[in-house]
């Protein structure tokens, strides 16, 4: 019996608008920034190793330009849900817990106070967990966070590497690419009914 659902955030359930924000901040474009800020940047923010100011201070110490307000005027402006996903949530209610599964760094309460509040009942994020997907050991703490075992728990990200990550740790997994498909994959489940899926 499945008694969880996980959903990634980005890209799953709101659209992502870090490019954008980045591009809004800096002037460059995401592959730019690539090549002069070090690589190990952002992963680290999102594992909550650095603090939001300890992450622009590395884009200025990679002599990079950026306007934080900018940055989170647009990410603010642009974050909206993905056709049909907020209804889905809504539509899980008293069925399973919902839970937000995301790599997303510490700006992930914000998304908790304006777009996620009342629609998951749990978000387990690696700026808390202090690993990223697709490492097993962030499955590992989503399945302690919901206290339950892989057999009662599904997981529905738009990452081939995240899908495949939870699989290997035995979360029944579907890659994202649209509601109706999720709809689909979870009547197929049994979490919803096929008539209303």
């Amino acid at each position: 019996m499945i008694r969880a659902v996980a959903f990634d955030v980005m890209d799953t359930l709101l659209a992502d608008p870090f490019r954008e924000a980045l591009w809004a901040a800096t002037g460059l474009t995401l592959d730019q920034l690539a090549a002069r800020r070090p690589p190990h940047v952002h992963p680290a923010f999102e594992r909550g190793e650095l603090t939001e100011p300890e992450y622009w201070a590395a884009f200025a110490h990679a002599g990079i330009e950026v306007d934080p307000a900018a940055f989170h005027r647009e990410r603010r402006a642009r974050t909206t849900w993905l056709d049909g996903m907020a209804d889905l949530l809504d539509d899980l209610a008293g069925r399973v817990v919902r839970v937000a599964a995301t790599n997303y760094p510490v700006w992930v309460e914000e998304l908790v106070e304006h777009h996620l509040d009342g629609r998951v009942e749990q978000v387990v994020s690696s700026h808390q967990l202090g690993v990223r997907k697709p490492d097993a050991g962030f499955y590992a703490g989503l399945l302690d966070a919901v206290e339950l075992p892989a057999s009662q728990v599904l997981f529905v990200d738009d990452r081939r590497a995240n899908v495949a990550g939870a699989r290997a740790v035995g979360l029944g997994s579907h890659r994202f690419t649209d509601v109706r498909s999720v709809r689909a994959w979870l009547a197929g489940h049994g979490v919803l009914d096929r008539a209303t899926a």
